[in-house]
């Protein structure tokens, strides 16, 4: 078999989706002419998503089984001195396995919003969007340079913006894409500083030429300090992931962003753009290595997200938040996993979080439709009979998150425990605690929304607040009509069903088949490098694996597992068995509920400290600077002065010939007499 990929086939990845985008969003929409239907417009961007799948899973396969490897450069755009800046595409193990789940769980959102968004306006705009989306992720994972990266991860902030944003006619909805375009770009201030100080150190932007110098860059001091250069690169690059992936405390535009329509929250926000922090960290592994001090802040950070984001899951009621705060504290367990330097763990569940994530939130998206778009799980229930298909797929997600054993959490999930526990890093013994605790927390709020959705009393005839969803604005009734009490629960489409199927397969079996050869064999050889000297996590982690189905049995003796069980059990209880519990704890532990319904009141301080304060800046630049400074001294003091002068100089400039007369006599006087007096 042939060693090598083809640079014409790999570049068809990223280009159908990119002529899927094009052509739905130009002439499927106002500004083509609407030349193109629904119809023709979902089926265009479906094959474009459908090509780039099938030829990722070649590529996949090539390079699994066959080792092949690409790096080439495409195109170079421009030569600065020593420095190009080019197109080109790197496709190892990291790669080529990023590519299949971004394309598998985009061809299922795109099959999924055929029924979910079929009654809206936007509907060919929306294909265009996710398509666009596509691309723009795919152009991240296949770059071979800083570049390229820096192009796919703006691009994939651009089109969150546009998709949180999608019902431009809701003042919620334009909040929340501001508020994720303004966080993620305080991220991006810090990513571009680290790329920049990358390419005036090591003299390139490409990731072999860089990494080649990485030793280099390790003994540099950075410029007027005694911090090593490569920490300040690594701790930079880190806060461009923190507001990609939504790290505390640039988590805050992630759960707003669930104003957007489902499908997005399942592309976006569970299995691509916010796992785009995770790959670059574990793409730039030869570098994150040579510093101690960035990879303890990377544990530490991630930590605090996993449990803290955790705890707000607990109180939410809105069944898309409840998995978007899921998410988060799924992501500070990968971020957890990267500190400890088991990055082939990080992005090993990242792929298993894709593949179930994505689930739980078309899951929660066809409820949604079922219930006639409520979205609060308090007057749900028994759902169950009414949604089989929905029940069944949304346990088998839930199951995988909580890392019940077989199923492909649990796989990724008890991995990153073990990682922690193996590691030395002073953060080490709150990273521990955070990711064990975070496991009965992930049990109890993943079930309290099962329980509450698919069993016990049928309350949806009950909500008071039947005829306000709060997703999707009427026009998605599939029914054609407002909400009214008298309906019934039904299932969804088989265009809604059957990503659901597709998907909850992967969420089963995925981690079970990948973990040996993606943890301990081969799989990411010349993509992850780890100094096994200075961090011994995969190497303790390899001592103690025998065996897929061997972890599995082990699993079900081991303090995880117990603990995800007293999870479900305790929510069980809580809302099956004595439902009145819940409001006695929220009663006697108000003023905890009320930090935690208020989200640690970051949102206040960065609404009322920093926004505030940026107005406060902002309108003293204005006055002082602007105004006084630069209208009033240098513009208008100008003139000011010139008029001043020529008041004085037009005394001089009468236009009487006997005036100049006596000004050249005076003036010849004058001369006269200094010659005569200094003269002699």
């Amino acid at each position: 078999m042939s060693q090598t990929l083809s640079a014409a086939t790999l570049l068809a990845v990223p280009l159908a989706p990119l002529a899927g985008a094009l052509l739905a969003g130009i002439l499927g929409t106002q500004f083509g002419g609407n030349k193109f239907g629904r119809r023709a417009c979902h089926s265009l961007t479906i094959l474009g998503v459908f090509i780039a799948f099938v030829i990722s899973a070649m590529t996949l396969k090539s390079v699994a089984v066959d080792g092949a490897r690409f790096n080439e450069t495409l195109y170079t755009w421009m030569t600065v001195g020593n420095l190009k800046m080019e197109v080109g595409f790197l496709v190892d193990g990291l790669t080529a396995m990023m590519m299949v789940v971004v394309t598998f769980v985009s061809l299922m959102v795109h099959i999924y919003t055929i029924g979910y968004m079929q009654e809206d306006e936007g509907y060919n705009r929306f294909f265009s969007y996710i398509s666009l989306f596509t691309f723009s992720m795919l152009m991240l994972v296949m770059s071979n340079n800083m570049l390229q990266l820096f192009f796919g991860w703006e691009a994939v902030g651009l089109v969150s913006y546009l998709l949180i944003g999608f019902w431009f006619n809701k003042p919620s909805a334009i909040f929340a894409n501001m508020k994720a375009f303004l966080v993620n770009r305080v991220g991006d201030f810090g990513f571009i500083l680290g790329i920049g100080l990358l390419a005036a150190y090591a003299g390139t932007l490409n990731y072999s030429e860089t990494f080649a110098k990485a030793g280099e860059l390790g003994g540099m001091s950075f410029p007027g300090t005694d911090w090593m250069l490569i920490t300040v690169i690594c701790i930079c690059l880190f806060i461009g992931a923190m507001g990609k992936s939504a790290q505390f405390p640039l988590h805050v535009w992630l759960p707003d962003s669930m104003e957007g329509p489902t499908p997005i929250s399942a592309l976006i926000h569970a299995a691509t753009m916010v796992t785009a922090g995770i790959f670059m960290v574990a793409r730039m592994s030869p570098l994150f290595e040579l510093s101690d001090t960035a990879l303890n802040f990377i544990m530490v950070i991630g930590a605090i997200t996993a449990l803290f984001m955790g705890f707000l899951g607990i109180i939410q009621n809105d069944i898309k938040r409840v998995v978007a705060y899921s998410t988060l504290s799924q992501l500070g367990y990968m971020t957890v996993a990267l500190g400890a330097s088991a990055y082939s763990v990080a992005v090993f569940h990242l792929m298993t979080h894709a593949f179930f994530k994505a689930l739980l939130f078309l899951g929660a998206g066809s409820v949604i439709m079922g219930v006639h778009h409520n979205q609060d799980i308090r007057w749900m229930g028994g759902l169950r009979k009414y949604m089989p298909i929905t029940w069944i797929t949304s346990l088998l997600g839930s199951l995988a998150l909580i890392g019940t054993p077989f199923f492909s959490g649990f796989y990724s999930k008890d991995s990153i425990i073990e990682a922690v526990h193996e590691t030395h890093l002073p953060g080490t013994s709150f990273a521990y605690f955070a990711v064990m605790a975070g496991v009965f927390i992930t049990a109890f709020y993943s079930f309290r929304m099962y329980f509450l959705v698919f069993h016990g009393k049928e309350r949806f005839d009950q909500n008071p607040d039947a005829h306000h969803g709060h997703d999707d604005h009427h026009a998605h009734d599939d029914h054609g009509h407002g909400h009214h009490h008298a309906h019934k629960p039904h299932e969804s489409p088989w265009v809604v069903t059957l990503p659901l199927i597709l998907l909850a397969i992967p969420s089963v079996i995925v981690g079970f088949i990948f973990i040996e050869p993606m943890l301990f064999g081969d799989f990411f050889r010349d993509a992850i490098f780890v100094d096994g000297e200075k961090h011994h996590a995969m190497e303790g982690l390899k001592e103690i694996f025998h065996g897929a189905a061997g972890m599995a049995i082990h699993g079900l003796q081991t303090p995880p597992f117990w603990l995800a069980l007293a999870g479900v059990v305790t929510s069980y209880y809580m809302y099956m068995i004595n439902p009145a519990l819940p409001a006695a704890i929220k009663r006697i532990f108000s003023p905890i509920y009320t930090l935690l319904e208020n989200k640690y009141y970051l949102d206040w301080f960065n609404e009322n400290v920093l926004a505030r304060g940026a107005r406060g800046l902002g309108t003293l630049f204005w006055k002082v600077g602007d105004r006084f400074l630069i209208d009033g001294m240098v513009v208008n003091g100008s003139w000011k002065v010139v008029g001043m002068v020529s008041s004085v100089v037009r005394w001089f400039q009468t236009g009487f010939i006997y005036h100049y007369a006596l000004v050249m006599i005076l003036g010849v006087f004058g001369l006269m007499t200094y010659f005569l007096l200094f003269n002699n």
